[in-house]
């Protein structure tokens, strides 16, 4: 019989007590329940006498995965790239590349031998000159015919020729550089390694071959003389050429013609006043791409001029009516060290000016 306590029956399985006393020993705490992987099996499994009880899970991969080592390479290949370019780089700064060599720069007045013709009006001095035929302004330097070389395009060509005429243009057509002290424009045409040299010029310039400001401009003494209305006559030519595969050459070489009168007295008499340069010019492929030029060699003879003028900060023309003070150029040393170069001076050719 069942004690006291025990329902009629006895105890009821799955009950303390009951039929399970044997597994009470067995506990399945918390940490076994959750480590415990359940699995469901399929029929076809579960029918398999050979199926094992427990399926074991792949090992878990070490190290990266495969997107994580595709990203690591391509940001290897970026920086790689980016050091290569850096290293590499086409457009160099003007400090990486070799310093240019100096512009040289002659000057060279041309003093009339008697009195400078004048007329009332500038067309009738124009009529009764070699410059009749001339243009006036930039037509009067027309771009040639231009193509490719061996190392530069048909483009590049002509933009160098371009930018050698917008050089022209700029330092001897513009009225503000001629007589307004103007120099800006000229200067941001240069190479940046110019910049120094031409600064000098303008600010103490000298006759040594290489600091004169009217080597790079041409530029009259605004107390002396002013343009006699707007029209500059202009007669010239440009040629290109390959100096070697790296750069291009361009020579620019012009006569211009400016009408003039004596400064403060617009009733006074015009005169002409001649300038005939030739300037070089080199373009490397920065200077093509950056719009800029290296002048090389500038040569300026112009006139009527007194020989007896400084003229490398200056022109100072002589005006109708006007005859050349007496006297040389200053005097030349020749055991002074440094540039050779001295001052020079021409005779302007009677023909050359209005005949009248």
């Amino acid at each position: 019989m069942g004690g006291p306590s025990d329902p009629p029956e006895g105890t009821p399985e799955g009950t303390p007590g009951g039929g399970d006393d044997e597994y009470r020993s067995v506990v399945f705490d918390e940490s076994f329940v959750r480590a415990a992987h359940l699995q469901e099996f399929s029929a076809q499994e579960r029918i398999a006498d050979h199926t094992p009880a427990v399926r074991r899970r792949p090992p878990l991969r070490r190290g990266l995965s495969r997107r994580a080592l595709i990203l690591v390479v391509l940001i290897a290949v970026a920086f790689g790239t980016a050091v290569y370019m850096g290293v590499r780089h086409p457009y160099q700064s003007p400090s990486a590349r070799p310093p240019a060599e100096q512009t040289r720069t002659t000057v060279v007045p041309l003093a009339p031998r008697g009195k400078v013709p004048g007329a009332a009006d500038a067309g009738m001095l124009f009529e009764h000159s070699p410059a009749a035929q001339f243009r006036a302004g930039a037509a009067g330097l027309p771009l040639p015919a231009f193509h490719d070389t061996a190392h530069f395009a048909a483009e590049q060509v002509r933009n160098a020729l371009l930018i050698a005429k917008e050089y022209v243009v700029r330092s001897a057509l513009d009225p503000e550089v001629l007589t307004g002290g103007e120099t800006r424009s000229v200067r941001l045409l240069l190479d940046p390694d110019q910049f120094a040299q031409f600064d000098e010029s303008v600010d103490r310039p000298a006759a040594d071959g290489r600091h004169a400001a009217t080597g790079w401009l041409v530029r009259l003494d605004p107390a002396r003389a002013r343009l006699a209305g707007t029209e500059i006559r202009v007669q010239g030519s440009l040629r290109f050429a390959e100096s070697d595969s790296s750069a291009l050459e361009v020579v620019a070489a012009h006569t211009l013609v400016y009408p003039l009168r004596p400064a403060g007295d617009p009733d006074a008499r015009v005169s002409l006043f001649t300038v005939r340069r030739e300037l070089r010019f080199r373009f490397d492929r920065d200077d093509l791409r950056l719009h800029q030029a290296r002048l090389t060699l500038a040569t300026l003879q112009a006139g009527p001029l007194s020989c007896a003028e400084d003229t490398a900060d200056r022109l100072r023309p002589l005006l109708a009516g006007q005859t050349a003070k007496e006297g040389g150029p200053a005097g030349t040393d020749p055991y002074a060290t440094g540039d050779a170069m001295g001052a020079l001076c021409g005779t302007l050719a009677e023909n050359a000016q209005p005949d009248l």
